[in-house]
């Protein structure tokens, strides 16, 4: 019996290793000598030098020669000053994510990123159309200047035989536009992100289909029959979707090989492990259950990497009280924020009604949806009724 015992709490401190491995970089065991340099606190050293940065930038030792008589542009450094100082804090003192790879200070400071996102956001909610224009016109000048749309679905046709140029004009035109590649990689990443192909294949006809339902209002989902169901799904998100399957299959077999860079036996060996440093640290086959400007879709991606980790946890924790992650609330509280300020200032812009067939194509579909769903929470009563019984 007290052999037992013995082995009982080492197999429950065991366990416990395993969990809290998720939760810190020391307990990841012994860290290999090539990097475990980097895993070292720095905070002190990073606040002395954070302090002389921002000494040299403030010019608070000398503020006559400093001084800007541009109001602007003392705002304008002031608020990126602001957002620095914020951000070096969540890099340095924020509570570590469940990523460790490439560094969990890199993941600290996505959270940063993601927490100036939505306060940012807030700010414009409460702002009027002009004036959040030229608030981002601060901010940048690019920013805030209406972007032209281009229409994918004025000349439906595959062969032109009127145009001098070639005679499959409209094919070779969509064939090679920059959209093409944002469809392949983008959902590249999201195979990587999500891990399961059935999904991925809704998400994929339910973009689509959002674009089709959404097209009277922007002229870039406009798109014709054969370029949005062949190239874009079935070859395009296809595409994307089988790399990025093979992406997370392959790591998933070379997960339990990796060794420290200090113990590879070559220097190939060391160069991929090396790049390696920059990939997961675990590939984990996420396990789904049903109903369940470039630089904001890059912030989006860093967003979305540890959210739907976090997410997936959410669901397959059984226990009674839970809550979401960090990441995961961030998400939904800026989904939140986007929507009320695309109501706030979508107004007047869009002047083209829904068509009435669409109006009656998702109304069928929510009806049919909600009757299902109903259907399905009384059986799911019904068979846990008759079990108490």
């Amino acid at each position: 019996m007290e052999a037992n015992g013995v082995g009982k709490t080492a197999r429950r401190c065991h366990i416990s290793r395993e969990d809290s491995d998720v939760k810190s970089v020391g307990d990841f065991g012994e860290l290999d000598p090539w990097t475990a340099w980097a895993y070292k606190p720095r905070t002190i050293s990073l606040l002395l030098i954070g302090t002389c940065v921002l000494v040299w930038a403030s010019g608070a030792l000398d503020p006559e020669s400093s001084a800007s008589n541009d109001i602007v542009t003392s705002v304008k450094r002031g608020v990126w000053a602001m957002i620095a100082v914020f951000l070096a804090y969540f890099l340095m003192q924020a509570p570590s994510t469940v990523l460790i790879r490439p560094h969990p200070a890199i993941w600290r400071l996505v959270h940063g990123m993601t927490v100036v996102y939505l306060v940012a956001l807030t700010f414009l909610l409460f702002q009027n159309r002009d004036d959040a224009r030229q608030f981002m016109k601060y901010l940048h000048p690019d920013l805030g200047v209406e972007l032209p749309e281009r229409s994918y679905g004025a000349d439906c046709r595959i062969y032109v035989p009127e145009n001098p140029k070639s005679r499959f004009i409209n094919v070779y035109e969509t064939l090679f536009d920059e959209f093409v590649l944002a469809h392949i990689f983008g959902w590249w990443g999201k195979a990587i992100m999500i891990r399961n192909q059935p999904l991925l294949w809704v998400l994929s006809i339910g973009f689509e289909l959002m674009e089709l339902t959404f097209r009277h209002m922007l002229p870039n989902f406009n798109e014709c029959w054969w370029d949005s169901i062949i190239l874009d799904i079935l070859i395009c998100n296809w595409f994307g979707i089988w790399a990025g399957m093979h992406t997370v299959r392959y790591f998933d077999g070379k997960t339990y090989e990796w060794v420290g860079i200090s113990r590879q036996p070559n220097i190939i060996g060391k160069v991929k492990r090396t790049l390696s440093q920059f990939t997961p640290a675990r590939w984990d086959k996420d396990e789904w259950h049903p109903l369940l400007g470039p630089w904001r879709l890059v912030l989006w991606w860093l967003i979305a990497i540890p959210t739907i980790r976090e997410y997936n946890t959410y669901l397959q924790d059984r226990k009674p009280a839970k809550k979401v992650g960090a990441f995961c609330w961030l998400s939904l509280a800026i989904c939140i924020v986007e929507l009320l300020i695309c109501v706030k200032f979508g107004h007047g812009l869009f002047p083209n009604p829904m068509p009435p067939w669409l109006i009656t194509f998702w109304t069928t579909v929510g009806t049919t949806l909600m009757i299902f769903l109903l259907v399905w929470s009384w059986q799911i009563h019904q068979s846990v009724t008759k079990k108490m019984v």
